[in-house]
């Protein structure tokens, strides 16, 4: 059975650090196309990372491009997302998704992630 835990959210201040995890089991998560999508309140959901299932490749949004990182530990089979000079606009609850099938590039669009996890919420205060 596939699943998708994430954890590491919380309060955080402006200008501070976090990182999420996304642990998976029921598949090898090294082979697939694993993302992090956003979605803050009234608005609607936003790819921020992504780290692809060919090339262990990365592709970030605009908005965090800089200040987020993307990894992956295959041992641990989970992937990280770390989080550095936060603002007040990354609050949002985040979702870590996957792609299928394995071995895939990024997806265009957050709306081609076919596994979600049920999110983690992130408060960046000001």
């Amino acid at each position: 059975q596939v699943q998708l835990v994430e954890s590491g959210g919380g309060l955080v201040q402006s200008g501070g650090s976090l990182t999420l995890s996304c642990a998976a089991s029921g598949f090898t998560a090294a082979f697939y196309a694993i993302g992090w999508v956003r979605q803050a309140p009234g608005k609607e959901r936003e790819g921020v990372a992504c780290i692809s299932g060919n090339d262990d490749g990365t592709k970030y949004a605009d908005s965090v491009s800089g200040r987020f990182t993307i990894s992956r530990d295959k041992a641990k089979n989970t992937v990280y997302l770390r989080m550095d000079n936060l603002k007040p606009e990354d609050t949002a609850v985040y979702y870590c998704a996957v792609e299928t099938p394995y071995g895939r590039s990024c997806p265009d669009t957050q709306s081609e992630y076919d596994w979600w996890g049920q999110g983690t919420q992130v408060t960046v205060s000001s």
